[in-house]
This record gives structure tokens, C-alpha cells and sequence, in this order.
């Protein structure tokens, strides 16, 4: 009767251990992955001499009708629109569409909303920002 105990216990052990294994398993496959609504591309990086500023120039994708939320940007934001439509709405001001071959400033740490028009947006950027921040803060 021992015995007999003693290998029901061990498949009892086995079995969970298996189980356990398979859940671990099924569970460790990481979820498909979405890709980003904004891609950013930075192309060229310099520090500002005598300055904690860096200039980043990057392209920036932006998905159909995506709205990045309130935030700011450690410092000055300069953008043409490449192709397609992009809206910007500073705090306190009116929400602008600009389109294709128009450009704006951005001054440093205002606080703004923005996205692209119904079919994405691609935008060539420069920014002049403080070294070691992210390029992104969301408002408060």
C-alpha cells in the first residue's frame, strides 16, 4: 500500500509539474506586438557647443488620424509636412491643419496636441533639445 501511495503521490507531482510547464509555456509567447502609431527616424544627432543641448533631426511618420495627447518638448521644435496632413492645437489657441510644404516652430515647453489627417502623416523634424530628456513629455 505503500508503494502504491508513494506512486500516486508521484504522478500527482508529475502531472501538476507538466501542467505547470505548458501554462509557463503558452504563457511566456509574447502577444503580437503593435506597431507604434508615431515612428520616429533620427538621422543625425550633434551637441550644441558650450551648451546641455543636443539638435536631433529625424523623420516622423504619424498613423492615420492618431492623436498624441497633450504633452511638450524640452526645448524648440521646428517641422516641415512632407506628405499628408498634420493638426497641431497649442493650449489656449485654435486648433491649425497644416498640409504639405508647410512648416512651424514650436517653442520650447508648450504645451500642445497634435496628429495626422485620415491618411498618416510624414513630417521632417529638427529639435533642439536638452540633453538626456526625452523628446516627448506628457502634460500634466
Amino acid at each position: 500500500m505503500n508503494k502504491l501511495m508513494k506512486l500516486g503521490f508521484a504522478l500527482v507531482v508529475a502531472g501538476a509539474t507538466a501542467a505547470t510547464a505548458m501554462h509557463i509555456s503558452a504563457s511566456a509567447q509574447p502577444a503580437p506586438v503593435q506597431p507604434s502609431p508615431v515612428k520616429r527616424n533620427i538621422l543625425q544627432r550633434a551637441d550644441v557647443p558650450g551648451t546641455n543641448l543636443e539638435t536631433i533631426y529625424a523623420t516622423v511618420e504619424i498613423a492615420p488620424s492618431f492623436k498624441a495627447g497633450r504633452h511638450s518638448h524640452p526645448g524648440v521644435v521646428m517641422f516641415e509636412v512632407l506628405d499628408g496632413e498634420f493638426w497641431i492645437a497649442p493650449d489656449g489657441q485654435a486648433e491649425k491643419t497644416m498640409k504639405t510644404g508647410e512648416s512651424m516652430t514650436i517653442p520650447s515647453g508648450t504645451i500642445h496636441n497634435e496628429g495626422a489627417g485620415p491618411k498618416g502623416v510624414k513630417l521632417t523634424v529638427v529639435y533642439v533639445v536638452e540633453k538626456g530628456k526625452p523628446l516627448v513629455q506628457p502634460a500634466q
